[in-house]
């Protein structure tokens, strides 16, 4: 049985981001006092009294917009509605009830499904102000006295969401969860992809560059495994970011890019190789994450039965500073070659936290020194006692040497390879750190 979920809805601007940032322990929701910066369902885990549930931030409900962005919000808040066990009502006691509070709780009367009233910005503790108290008037149960922002009444809500619930079950033990981040430009179709993989529209897609502000967590099951997908904002140019929203955003990303076991960049076809791919692509290297190269909207491209292999010859160019991540030519619209993905994905997670025994490193070590002899200078050679792995994620390997200095990029790049080909790893980074006697680190 999968966790309850419980989703935060309401209109704009009344604090449902602090509240779910505040139930979940963590800043994972972007905030801002500007209407409209979550839009997408942003998900969480609450713990509370040993039971954990899943939490949904949504963007604000306008009923009556024809704003496409802002319709698209609303679907967003619809579908976490459906999703959900128990749905938490925010409204804000310094603006008083207004007839978009009435609208919303009127969806969710409708919907069926349990509600909880929370009245948000009730900062001052004691006896509630005469205003709290026009809110029985949405009918729909006594409200709570929440301040989102100190995190008062926030016990009182989740008592009144947990009457609500079932009585606990034993949850299905859950797999592996490998996850994955998905980086790149805006535009390069990243929420595309994973509404495709999903089968839903899971995440806001438009042609308007910045449409997805936070960084999203899915969870999804299939034949390959368990993953939690995470669709990210574009990584734009520097110079080109000077709203503080987008800031956030991109901090997001990063932050994404931080706790994922495998990055998926994403590059745009019909575009081909820019200078920002690069630099997004050096990020999750620099992150010692797992990386596939996938080349989006190949289904927008005149080919030949030539064109793949050019453009793969061209990107290994592009790319060659990450010549270990392999390339996959996808297209989010058609979902071809997405069942190639995720096996990549699985590959590539697999290598990322490979740990290999001491005893067949330094076999293969002994091997490669006797197949090409360590480099000279001055007539010292470069003595190479024994290796070992100090750990994964990405593959790090300690070498005992004579001199550090006598260790020269071209034969740590030839050791490098000889333990990708022998030990199959794919798509990760791989680090080595020198030490010579006297316990120096390089």
């Amino acid at each position: 049985m999968a966790k309850p979920i419980v989703a935060i809805v309401g209109r704009p601007n009344v604090g449902k981001s602090t509240l779910f940032n505040k139930l979940v322990g963590k800043r994972i929701s972007i905030v801002d006092d500007t209407p409209g910066v979550t839009r997408d369902r942003i998900y969480g885990e609450c713990e509370w009294q040993n039971r954990t549930i899943s939490i949904i931030d949504t963007g604000g409900i306008e009923p009556r917009s024809d704003d496409v962005i802002l319709s698209q919000m609303r679907r967003q808040a619809e579908l976490a509605i459906d999703a959900a066990d128990v749905i938490i009502l925010v409204t804000d006691v310094r603006s008083g009830l207004v007839s978009t509070d009435l609208e919303v709780a009127q969806m969710l009367i409708k919907s069926g499904r349990p509600v909880v009233l929370c009245v948000n910005k009730c900062d001052s503790v004691g006896e509630a102000s005469a205003d709290f108290y026009e809110f029985y008037n949405l009918g729909i149960g006594d409200p709570i006295q929440v301040s989102a922002v100190h995190g008062h009444g926030t016990g009182d809500l989740l008592e009144a969401v947990f009457a609500f619930l079932p009585p606990e079950s034993d949850y299905d033990e859950e797999g592996e969860v490998i996850s994955v981040a998905v980086i790149g430009k805006p535009n390069v179709g990243k929420s595309s992809l994973v509404n495709k993989i999903l089968g839903e529209e899971r995440v806001i897609v438009s042609n308007i560059a910045g449409t997805t502000r936070d960084s999203i967590d899915t969870s999804v099951e299939n034949k390959h495994g368990c993953f939690n997908l995470i669709d990210t904002a574009g990584l734009r140019r520097k110079s080109r970011v000077d709203d503080i929203i987008e800031k956030y955003s991109i901090l997001r990303a990063k932050m994404a890019i931080e706790r994922c076991d495998v990055c998926v960049i994403m590059i745009d076809a019909c575009e081909g190789f820019t200078e920002q791919d690069s630099k997004v692509a050096g990020l999750a290297m620099e992150a010692g994450k797992g990386c596939i190269i996938a080349v989006n909207k190949w289904d927008a491209i005149e080919k030949t039965d030539k064109t793949m292999n050019e453009y793969r010859k061209a990107l290994q160019t592009d790319f060659s500073f990450i010549s270990y991540a392999p390339m996959i030519f996808i297209s989010a619209k058609t979902g071809q070659r997405l069942d190639q993905l995720f096996e990549l994905i699985k590959q590539v997670a697999s290598s990322n936290a490979m740990r290999i025994k001491t005893g067949m490193l330094n076999d293969l070590l002994a091997e490669a020194v006797m197949r090409v002899q360590p480099p000279t200078d001055k007539g010292r050679r470069l003595k190479i006692y024994y290796m070992t792995q100090a750990s994964t994620k990405p593959p790090t390997f300690v070498f005992f040497v004579n001199s550090d200095e006598l260790f020269h990029f071209s034969y740590q790049r030839y050791l490098e390879n000889k333990i990708r080909d022998t030990f199959g790893l794919v798509g990760t980074p791989i680090r080595f750190v020198i030490r010579e006697r006297g316990d120096k680190d390089k």
